[in-house]
Protein backbone atom coordinates (compact mmCIF):
# COMPACT_ATOMS: atom_id res chain seq x y z
CA UNK A 1 0.00 0.00 0.00
CA UNK A 2 0.89 3.55 -0.57
CA UNK A 3 -0.15 6.08 2.38
CA UNK A 4 0.08 9.81 2.97
CA UNK A 5 0.69 10.90 6.80
CA UNK A 6 -0.24 14.31 7.25
CA UNK A 7 1.05 14.72 10.59
CA UNK A 8 0.67 18.26 13.21
CA UNK A 9 3.11 18.41 15.12
CA UNK A 10 0.99 21.13 16.97
CA UNK A 11 -1.50 18.73 18.11
CA UNK A 12 -1.96 16.53 21.66
CA UNK A 13 1.19 15.53 23.95
CA UNK A 14 3.91 15.38 21.19
CA UNK A 15 4.21 11.21 22.27
CA UNK A 16 5.03 10.13 18.88
CA UNK A 17 2.18 7.17 18.37
CA UNK A 18 2.17 7.99 14.51
CA UNK A 19 5.68 6.67 14.16
CA UNK A 20 4.37 3.34 16.22
CA UNK A 21 1.92 3.08 13.38
CA UNK A 22 3.77 3.46 11.11
CA UNK A 23 6.40 0.62 11.93
CA UNK A 24 3.58 -1.42 12.82
CA UNK A 25 2.00 -1.06 9.84
CA UNK A 26 5.21 -1.09 7.36
CA UNK A 27 5.30 -4.37 5.19
CA UNK A 28 7.42 -5.08 2.24
CA UNK A 29 6.84 -3.17 -0.48
CA UNK A 30 4.74 -0.45 1.16
CA UNK A 31 5.32 3.70 0.43
CA UNK A 32 4.83 5.63 3.45
CA UNK A 33 4.90 8.88 3.00
CA UNK A 34 5.09 11.60 5.90
CA UNK A 35 4.32 15.30 5.82
CA UNK A 36 4.40 17.66 8.91
CA UNK A 37 3.15 21.27 9.99
CA UNK A 38 3.18 22.84 13.12
CA UNK A 39 0.42 25.17 11.64
CA UNK A 40 2.17 27.30 9.92
CA UNK A 41 2.24 25.41 6.75
CA UNK A 42 -1.52 24.80 5.10
CA UNK A 43 -2.57 21.06 5.03
CA UNK A 44 -4.27 21.79 1.52
CA UNK A 45 -0.39 22.10 0.25
CA UNK A 46 0.52 18.58 1.88
CA UNK A 47 -2.52 16.99 -0.03
CA UNK A 48 -2.11 18.37 -3.68
CA UNK A 49 -1.21 14.83 -4.81
CA UNK A 50 -3.45 12.63 -2.56
CA UNK A 51 -5.18 11.13 -5.24
CA UNK A 52 -1.83 9.09 -5.70
CA UNK A 53 -1.81 6.98 -2.26
CA UNK A 54 -4.33 4.32 -1.58
CA UNK A 55 -4.88 5.99 1.60
CA UNK A 56 -4.20 9.24 3.79
CA UNK A 57 -3.13 9.38 7.36
CA UNK A 58 -5.01 12.20 9.67
CA UNK A 59 -3.07 12.41 12.95
CA UNK A 60 -4.27 15.37 15.02
CA UNK A 61 -6.48 16.81 16.86
CA UNK A 62 -10.13 16.80 15.53
CA UNK A 63 -9.32 19.89 14.10
CA UNK A 64 -6.41 18.46 11.89
CA UNK A 65 -9.09 15.89 10.66
CA UNK A 66 -11.72 17.61 10.04
CA UNK A 67 -9.41 19.75 7.38
CA UNK A 68 -8.11 16.76 5.57
CA UNK A 69 -11.54 15.25 5.50
CA UNK A 70 -13.00 18.48 3.97
CA UNK A 71 -10.27 18.90 1.80
CA UNK A 72 -10.76 15.45 0.65
CA UNK A 73 -14.43 15.30 0.55
CA UNK A 74 -16.33 13.49 -2.44
CA UNK A 75 -12.88 11.83 -3.57
CA UNK A 76 -13.33 8.36 -2.16
CA UNK A 77 -10.12 8.66 -0.41
CA UNK A 78 -10.16 6.78 2.49
CA UNK A 79 -8.94 8.78 5.65
CA UNK A 80 -8.24 7.45 8.93
CA UNK A 81 -8.77 10.16 11.62
CA UNK A 82 -5.04 8.90 13.97
CA UNK A 83 -6.08 10.59 17.59
CA UNK A 84 -3.17 12.23 18.14
CA UNK A 85 -4.98 15.34 20.01
CA UNK A 86 -6.48 15.84 23.72
CA UNK A 87 -9.93 15.14 22.94
CA UNK A 88 -10.35 12.63 19.98
CA UNK A 89 -13.91 13.02 19.48
CA UNK A 90 -14.36 11.79 16.31
CA UNK A 91 -12.14 8.58 17.11
CA UNK A 92 -14.62 7.90 20.40
CA UNK A 93 -17.56 8.54 18.07
CA UNK A 94 -16.30 6.11 15.36
CA UNK A 95 -15.71 3.47 18.48
CA UNK A 96 -11.96 3.33 16.93
CA UNK A 97 -9.15 1.83 19.11
CA UNK A 98 -6.53 4.47 20.28
CA UNK A 99 -3.34 1.65 19.99
CA UNK A 100 -1.19 2.33 17.12
CA UNK A 101 -0.98 -1.04 16.16
CA UNK A 102 -4.46 -2.12 16.20
CA UNK A 103 -4.89 1.19 14.01
CA UNK A 104 -2.37 -0.29 11.83
CA UNK A 105 -4.36 -3.46 11.57
CA UNK A 106 -7.34 -1.52 10.68
CA UNK A 107 -6.31 0.37 7.56
CA UNK A 108 -4.65 -3.04 6.41
CA UNK A 109 -7.94 -4.63 6.19
CA UNK A 110 -9.30 -2.01 4.73
CA UNK A 111 -13.26 -1.82 5.97
CA UNK A 112 -14.59 1.88 5.40
CA UNK A 113 -17.39 3.65 5.50
CA UNK A 114 -18.99 6.83 4.03
CA UNK A 115 -19.90 9.65 6.87
CA UNK A 116 -21.89 12.77 6.07
CA UNK A 117 -19.50 16.11 6.64
CA UNK A 118 -20.67 19.52 7.94
CA UNK A 119 -19.35 23.02 5.86
CA UNK A 120 -19.69 26.44 7.74
CA UNK A 121 -19.12 29.71 6.20
CA UNK A 122 -18.85 32.55 8.53
CA UNK A 123 -17.42 35.48 7.68
CA UNK A 124 -16.45 34.80 3.38
CA UNK A 125 -14.53 32.18 5.46
CA UNK A 126 -15.20 28.32 4.50
CA UNK A 127 -14.75 25.06 6.93
CA UNK A 128 -15.75 21.49 7.06
CA UNK A 129 -16.45 19.85 10.51
CA UNK A 130 -16.97 16.30 11.04
CA UNK A 131 -18.81 16.27 14.95
CA UNK A 132 -20.35 19.87 15.34
CA UNK A 133 -20.07 23.21 14.82
CA UNK A 134 -21.85 25.95 16.78
CA UNK A 135 -21.80 29.22 18.46
CA UNK A 136 -21.83 30.93 21.54
CA UNK A 137 -21.13 28.67 25.30
CA UNK A 138 -19.45 26.20 23.07
CA UNK A 139 -16.96 28.54 21.74
CA UNK A 140 -15.94 30.10 24.49
CA UNK A 141 -15.04 26.48 26.25
CA UNK A 142 -13.22 25.61 23.43
CA UNK A 143 -11.18 28.80 24.20
CA UNK A 144 -10.51 28.56 27.74
CA UNK A 145 -9.67 25.41 27.20
CA UNK A 146 -6.85 26.07 24.98
CA UNK A 147 -3.84 26.95 27.28
CA UNK A 148 -4.65 23.80 29.11
CA UNK A 149 -5.26 20.57 26.80
CA UNK A 150 -1.73 19.67 26.82
CA UNK A 151 -1.33 20.13 30.28
CA UNK A 152 -5.35 18.53 31.12
CA UNK A 153 -5.80 16.76 28.25
CA UNK A 154 -10.01 16.45 28.45
CA UNK A 155 -10.26 17.89 32.10
CA UNK A 156 -9.37 21.14 30.52
CA UNK A 157 -12.77 21.90 28.92
CA UNK A 158 -14.71 20.90 31.88
CA UNK A 159 -12.03 23.60 33.70
CA UNK A 160 -13.10 26.07 31.08
CA UNK A 161 -17.15 25.36 31.41
CA UNK A 162 -16.78 25.63 35.19
CA UNK A 163 -14.48 29.30 34.70
CA UNK A 164 -17.07 30.70 32.65
CA UNK A 165 -20.86 29.50 34.01
CA UNK A 166 -22.45 32.90 33.28
CA UNK A 167 -22.20 32.81 29.75
CA UNK A 168 -23.68 35.36 27.27
CA UNK A 169 -26.98 35.20 26.33
CA UNK A 170 -28.09 35.82 22.59
CA UNK A 171 -31.63 36.12 20.75
CA UNK A 172 -31.51 33.78 17.60
CA UNK A 173 -32.97 33.84 14.56
CA UNK A 174 -32.60 30.34 12.79
CA UNK A 175 -33.62 29.52 9.33
CA UNK A 176 -34.12 25.69 8.62
CA UNK A 177 -34.18 24.55 5.59
CA UNK A 178 -35.80 27.98 4.60
CA UNK A 179 -38.35 28.03 7.97
CA UNK A 180 -37.31 30.74 10.24
CA UNK A 181 -37.78 30.18 13.75
CA UNK A 182 -36.75 32.41 16.99
CA UNK A 183 -34.83 31.35 19.87
CA UNK A 184 -32.90 32.62 22.78
CA UNK A 185 -30.02 30.93 25.22
CA UNK A 186 -26.20 30.55 25.23
CA UNK A 187 -25.77 28.91 22.05
CA UNK A 188 -26.19 27.05 18.78
CA UNK A 189 -24.75 23.44 17.47
CA UNK A 190 -25.54 21.71 14.39
CA UNK A 191 -24.50 17.67 15.56
CA UNK A 192 -23.38 15.52 12.82
CA UNK A 193 -21.69 12.87 15.35
CA UNK A 194 -22.86 13.24 18.62
CA UNK A 195 -20.55 12.03 21.52
CA UNK A 196 -18.34 14.52 22.89
CA UNK A 197 -16.54 14.70 26.12
CA UNK A 198 -16.54 11.73 28.40
CA UNK A 199 -18.71 10.26 26.44
CA UNK A 200 -22.17 12.23 26.59
CA UNK A 201 -24.51 12.35 24.11
CA UNK A 202 -25.83 15.78 23.00
CA UNK A 203 -28.69 14.24 20.98
CA UNK A 204 -30.81 11.31 21.39
CA UNK A 205 -29.16 9.59 18.77
CA UNK A 206 -25.90 9.34 16.67
CA UNK A 207 -26.95 9.21 12.61
CA UNK A 208 -23.76 10.94 11.38
CA UNK A 209 -25.22 9.63 7.56
CA UNK A 210 -28.77 10.76 7.56
CA UNK A 211 -28.02 13.59 5.68
CA UNK A 212 -29.19 16.52 8.16
CA UNK A 213 -28.29 18.12 11.24
CA UNK A 214 -29.47 17.87 14.62
CA UNK A 215 -29.85 22.17 15.94
CA UNK A 216 -29.89 22.11 18.85
CA UNK A 217 -30.53 25.67 20.67
CA UNK A 218 -28.65 25.89 24.60
CA UNK A 219 -32.15 27.46 26.12
CA UNK A 220 -30.44 27.73 29.38
CA UNK A 221 -29.48 31.13 31.37
CA UNK A 222 -26.43 29.68 33.13
CA UNK A 223 -24.12 26.74 32.34
CA UNK A 224 -25.78 24.95 35.99
CA UNK A 225 -28.66 24.88 34.14
CA UNK A 226 -27.46 23.08 31.83
CA UNK A 227 -26.26 19.98 34.19
CA UNK A 228 -29.61 18.28 34.19
CA UNK A 229 -29.49 17.30 30.49
CA UNK A 230 -25.59 16.45 30.96
CA UNK A 231 -26.40 14.03 33.65
CA UNK A 232 -29.19 12.84 30.56
CA UNK A 233 -26.57 12.19 28.42
CA UNK A 234 -24.59 10.33 30.31
CA UNK A 235 -27.51 8.27 31.21
CA UNK A 236 -28.57 7.84 27.29
CA UNK A 237 -25.84 5.01 25.97
CA UNK A 238 -28.28 3.39 23.66
CA UNK A 239 -30.50 6.42 22.74
CA UNK A 240 -33.47 4.80 25.26
CA UNK A 241 -33.39 7.59 27.48
CA UNK A 242 -35.46 10.33 25.63
CA UNK A 243 -35.40 13.31 28.46
CA UNK A 244 -33.07 16.29 27.57
CA UNK A 245 -35.21 18.71 29.91
CA UNK A 246 -36.00 22.27 28.87
CA UNK A 247 -32.60 23.23 28.72
CA UNK A 248 -32.31 21.85 24.89
CA UNK A 249 -34.26 22.85 22.00
CA UNK A 250 -33.33 20.35 19.07
CA UNK A 251 -34.54 21.21 15.61
CA UNK A 252 -33.30 18.87 12.25
CA UNK A 253 -32.38 20.30 9.23
CA UNK A 254 -30.29 20.20 6.14
CA UNK A 255 -29.50 23.95 5.63
CA UNK A 256 -29.14 26.71 8.36
CA UNK A 257 -28.27 29.89 8.91
CA UNK A 258 -27.45 31.59 12.56
CA UNK A 259 -27.96 35.12 13.59
CA UNK A 260 -27.54 35.70 16.98
CA UNK A 261 -28.54 39.44 19.17
CA UNK A 262 -25.73 39.90 20.22
CA UNK A 263 -23.29 38.45 18.29
CA UNK A 264 -21.69 35.14 19.36
CA UNK A 265 -17.89 33.26 18.36
CA UNK A 266 -18.19 30.36 16.15
CA UNK A 267 -16.28 27.30 16.60
CA UNK A 268 -15.89 23.96 14.57
CA UNK A 269 -14.24 20.87 15.74
CA UNK A 270 -12.93 22.69 18.52
CA UNK A 271 -11.59 24.88 16.62
CA UNK A 272 -12.22 28.72 18.23
CA UNK A 273 -12.19 30.66 14.58
CA UNK A 274 -12.54 34.37 16.24
CA UNK A 275 -14.97 34.91 13.97
CA UNK A 276 -18.63 35.86 15.10
CA UNK A 277 -22.25 35.07 13.72
CA UNK A 278 -23.88 35.10 11.43
CA UNK A 279 -23.16 32.23 9.90
CA UNK A 280 -24.09 29.59 7.50
CA UNK A 281 -23.95 25.81 7.21
CA UNK A 282 -25.11 22.78 5.19
CA UNK A 283 -25.09 19.16 5.06
CA UNK A 284 -22.54 17.42 3.11
CA UNK A 285 -24.34 13.82 2.67
CA UNK A 286 -21.61 10.85 3.11
CA UNK A 287 -18.64 13.03 1.75
CA UNK A 288 -15.89 11.58 3.81
CA UNK A 289 -14.70 7.88 3.60
CA UNK A 290 -13.34 6.91 6.88
CA UNK A 291 -11.62 3.80 7.76
CA UNK A 292 -13.58 2.28 10.65
CA UNK A 293 -13.37 -0.61 13.33
CA UNK A 294 -15.77 -3.75 13.39
CA UNK A 295 -17.92 -2.42 15.96
CA UNK A 296 -18.23 0.87 14.39
CA UNK A 297 -19.43 -0.88 11.33
CA UNK A 298 -22.10 -2.20 13.19
CA UNK A 299 -23.52 0.24 15.00
CA UNK A 300 -23.52 2.67 11.61
CA UNK A 301 -23.49 0.40 8.52
CA UNK A 302 -27.75 0.34 9.18
CA UNK A 303 -28.25 4.27 8.86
Amino acid sequence: MKLLVINNLASGYGEGAIYDFMRSFAADGDDIYMRCTNGTTPVSSLLSDAKDFDAVIAAGGDGTVATVCYLLANTGIPVLPFPAGTANLLALNLASPLEPHALAKMVRDGQTLDFDMGEICVDGQRFGFSIMAGAGYDAVIMRGAQRGKRLLGPMAYLQSAVANAMPQQSKFTLTLDGRQVQSEGLGVLLVNFSKIQFDITVTHDNEPRDGEFDVVVLKAKTAFDLIPAVFAGLLDRDGEFPDRTDALEIFRAKEVMIDADPAMEVQYDGEATGLSTPFSARILPRATRLFISDEGYSQFKKQ
